[in-house]
């Protein structure tokens, strides 16, 4: 279909739904049993790279799990006096973007964990799945529309990109309650086993068009790719329902058409 890896990259591009140049909309859990719940399902390690510790609520938690804990804190006055916070542990606080941090640099196993602001999902998600040295977990804290959006039957092209290269499951809900200052939705974790890909970037390539318009029949949207006839030649060989939408098909249907379409 003439499509490339590094092109299927670029349009992956497209779950970016907002930039990081947005308030970071911090939101403090406080509630400590919680906090020790999602510690405890990072398994605990050698080292975790937590993303956006704040004030440490969190990180107080991961480092009774971890030999050491690497904090990457955006705001630089949170990176700043988290250190003096806990004297004598071995915690690293680096102040930069967790989108640059050079994770290539960590050597042996490590977990991902942190609360993750809505609007920079996608790009955390994406960036730590594609990584070479793939974390063994990953549990962020995140809206619960969007830890739905990832489970759901009802594909998107975020929840086919981490079923794709993790085993993805769900922890406890947290009320919105339990937040200062509290936000307008509850939030809820998620739990990511990285593996490698179960299809290639080729075939991811094939999805990205199938959604450009998510909306829209699946037909209408590859009919740039092979004619409608064709497309509904290849549908009604796979047994697909002609009036299918993009979110309809899960990753091994859009394996089976990307052979078909070939």
């Amino acid at each position: 279909m003439g499509a490339t890896a590094d092109g299927a990259k670029r349009l992956l591009g497209g779950m970016h739904m907002v930039g990081t140049n947005k308030s970071l909309g911090q939101h403090w859990l406080k509630n400590r049993q919680i906090l020790e719940e999602i510690a405890d399902l990072t398994g605990g390690g050698e080292l975790c790279v937590e993303i956006g510790p704040g004030l440490g609520f969190l990180t107080s938690s991961l480092l009774k799990r971890f030999n050491k804990v690497i904090a990457v804190e955006f705001d630089e006055r949170l990176s700043t006096n988290l250190p003096k916070s806990f004297p004598g542990k071995n915690l690293e606080v680096i102040h930069g973007d967790i989108l640059q941090y050079d994770f290539g640099k960590i050597n042996g196993s490590y977990v991902v964990a942190g609360n993750i602001p809505y609007y920079i999902t996608s790009p955390i998600i994406e960036k730590v799945l594609r990584l070479s040295n793939l974390p063994s977990r990953v549990v962020l804290l995140l809206q619960k529309e969007v830890a739905e959006r990832i489970i759901d039957e009802k594909e998107t092209m975020l929840s086919l990109f981490a079923k794709n290269r993790a085993k993805v499951a769900v922890g406890p809900v947290v009320p919105r309650e339990e937040f200062t200052p509290p936000p307008k939705v509850d939030s809820q974790v998620v739990i990511l086993e990285p593996h490698a890909p179960v299809v290639t970037d080729e075939v991811f390539y094939l999805i990205s068009q199938g959604f450009k318009a998510p909306r829209k029949k699946l037909i209408h949207n590859l009919s740039g790719i092979k004619s409608k006839e064709e497309l509904k030649r290849v549908f009604e060989l796979l047994k697909f329902d002609l009036n299918a939408r993009p979110g309809d098909l899960h990753l091994a249907d859009w394996q089976k058409l990307y052979n078909e379409m070939r």
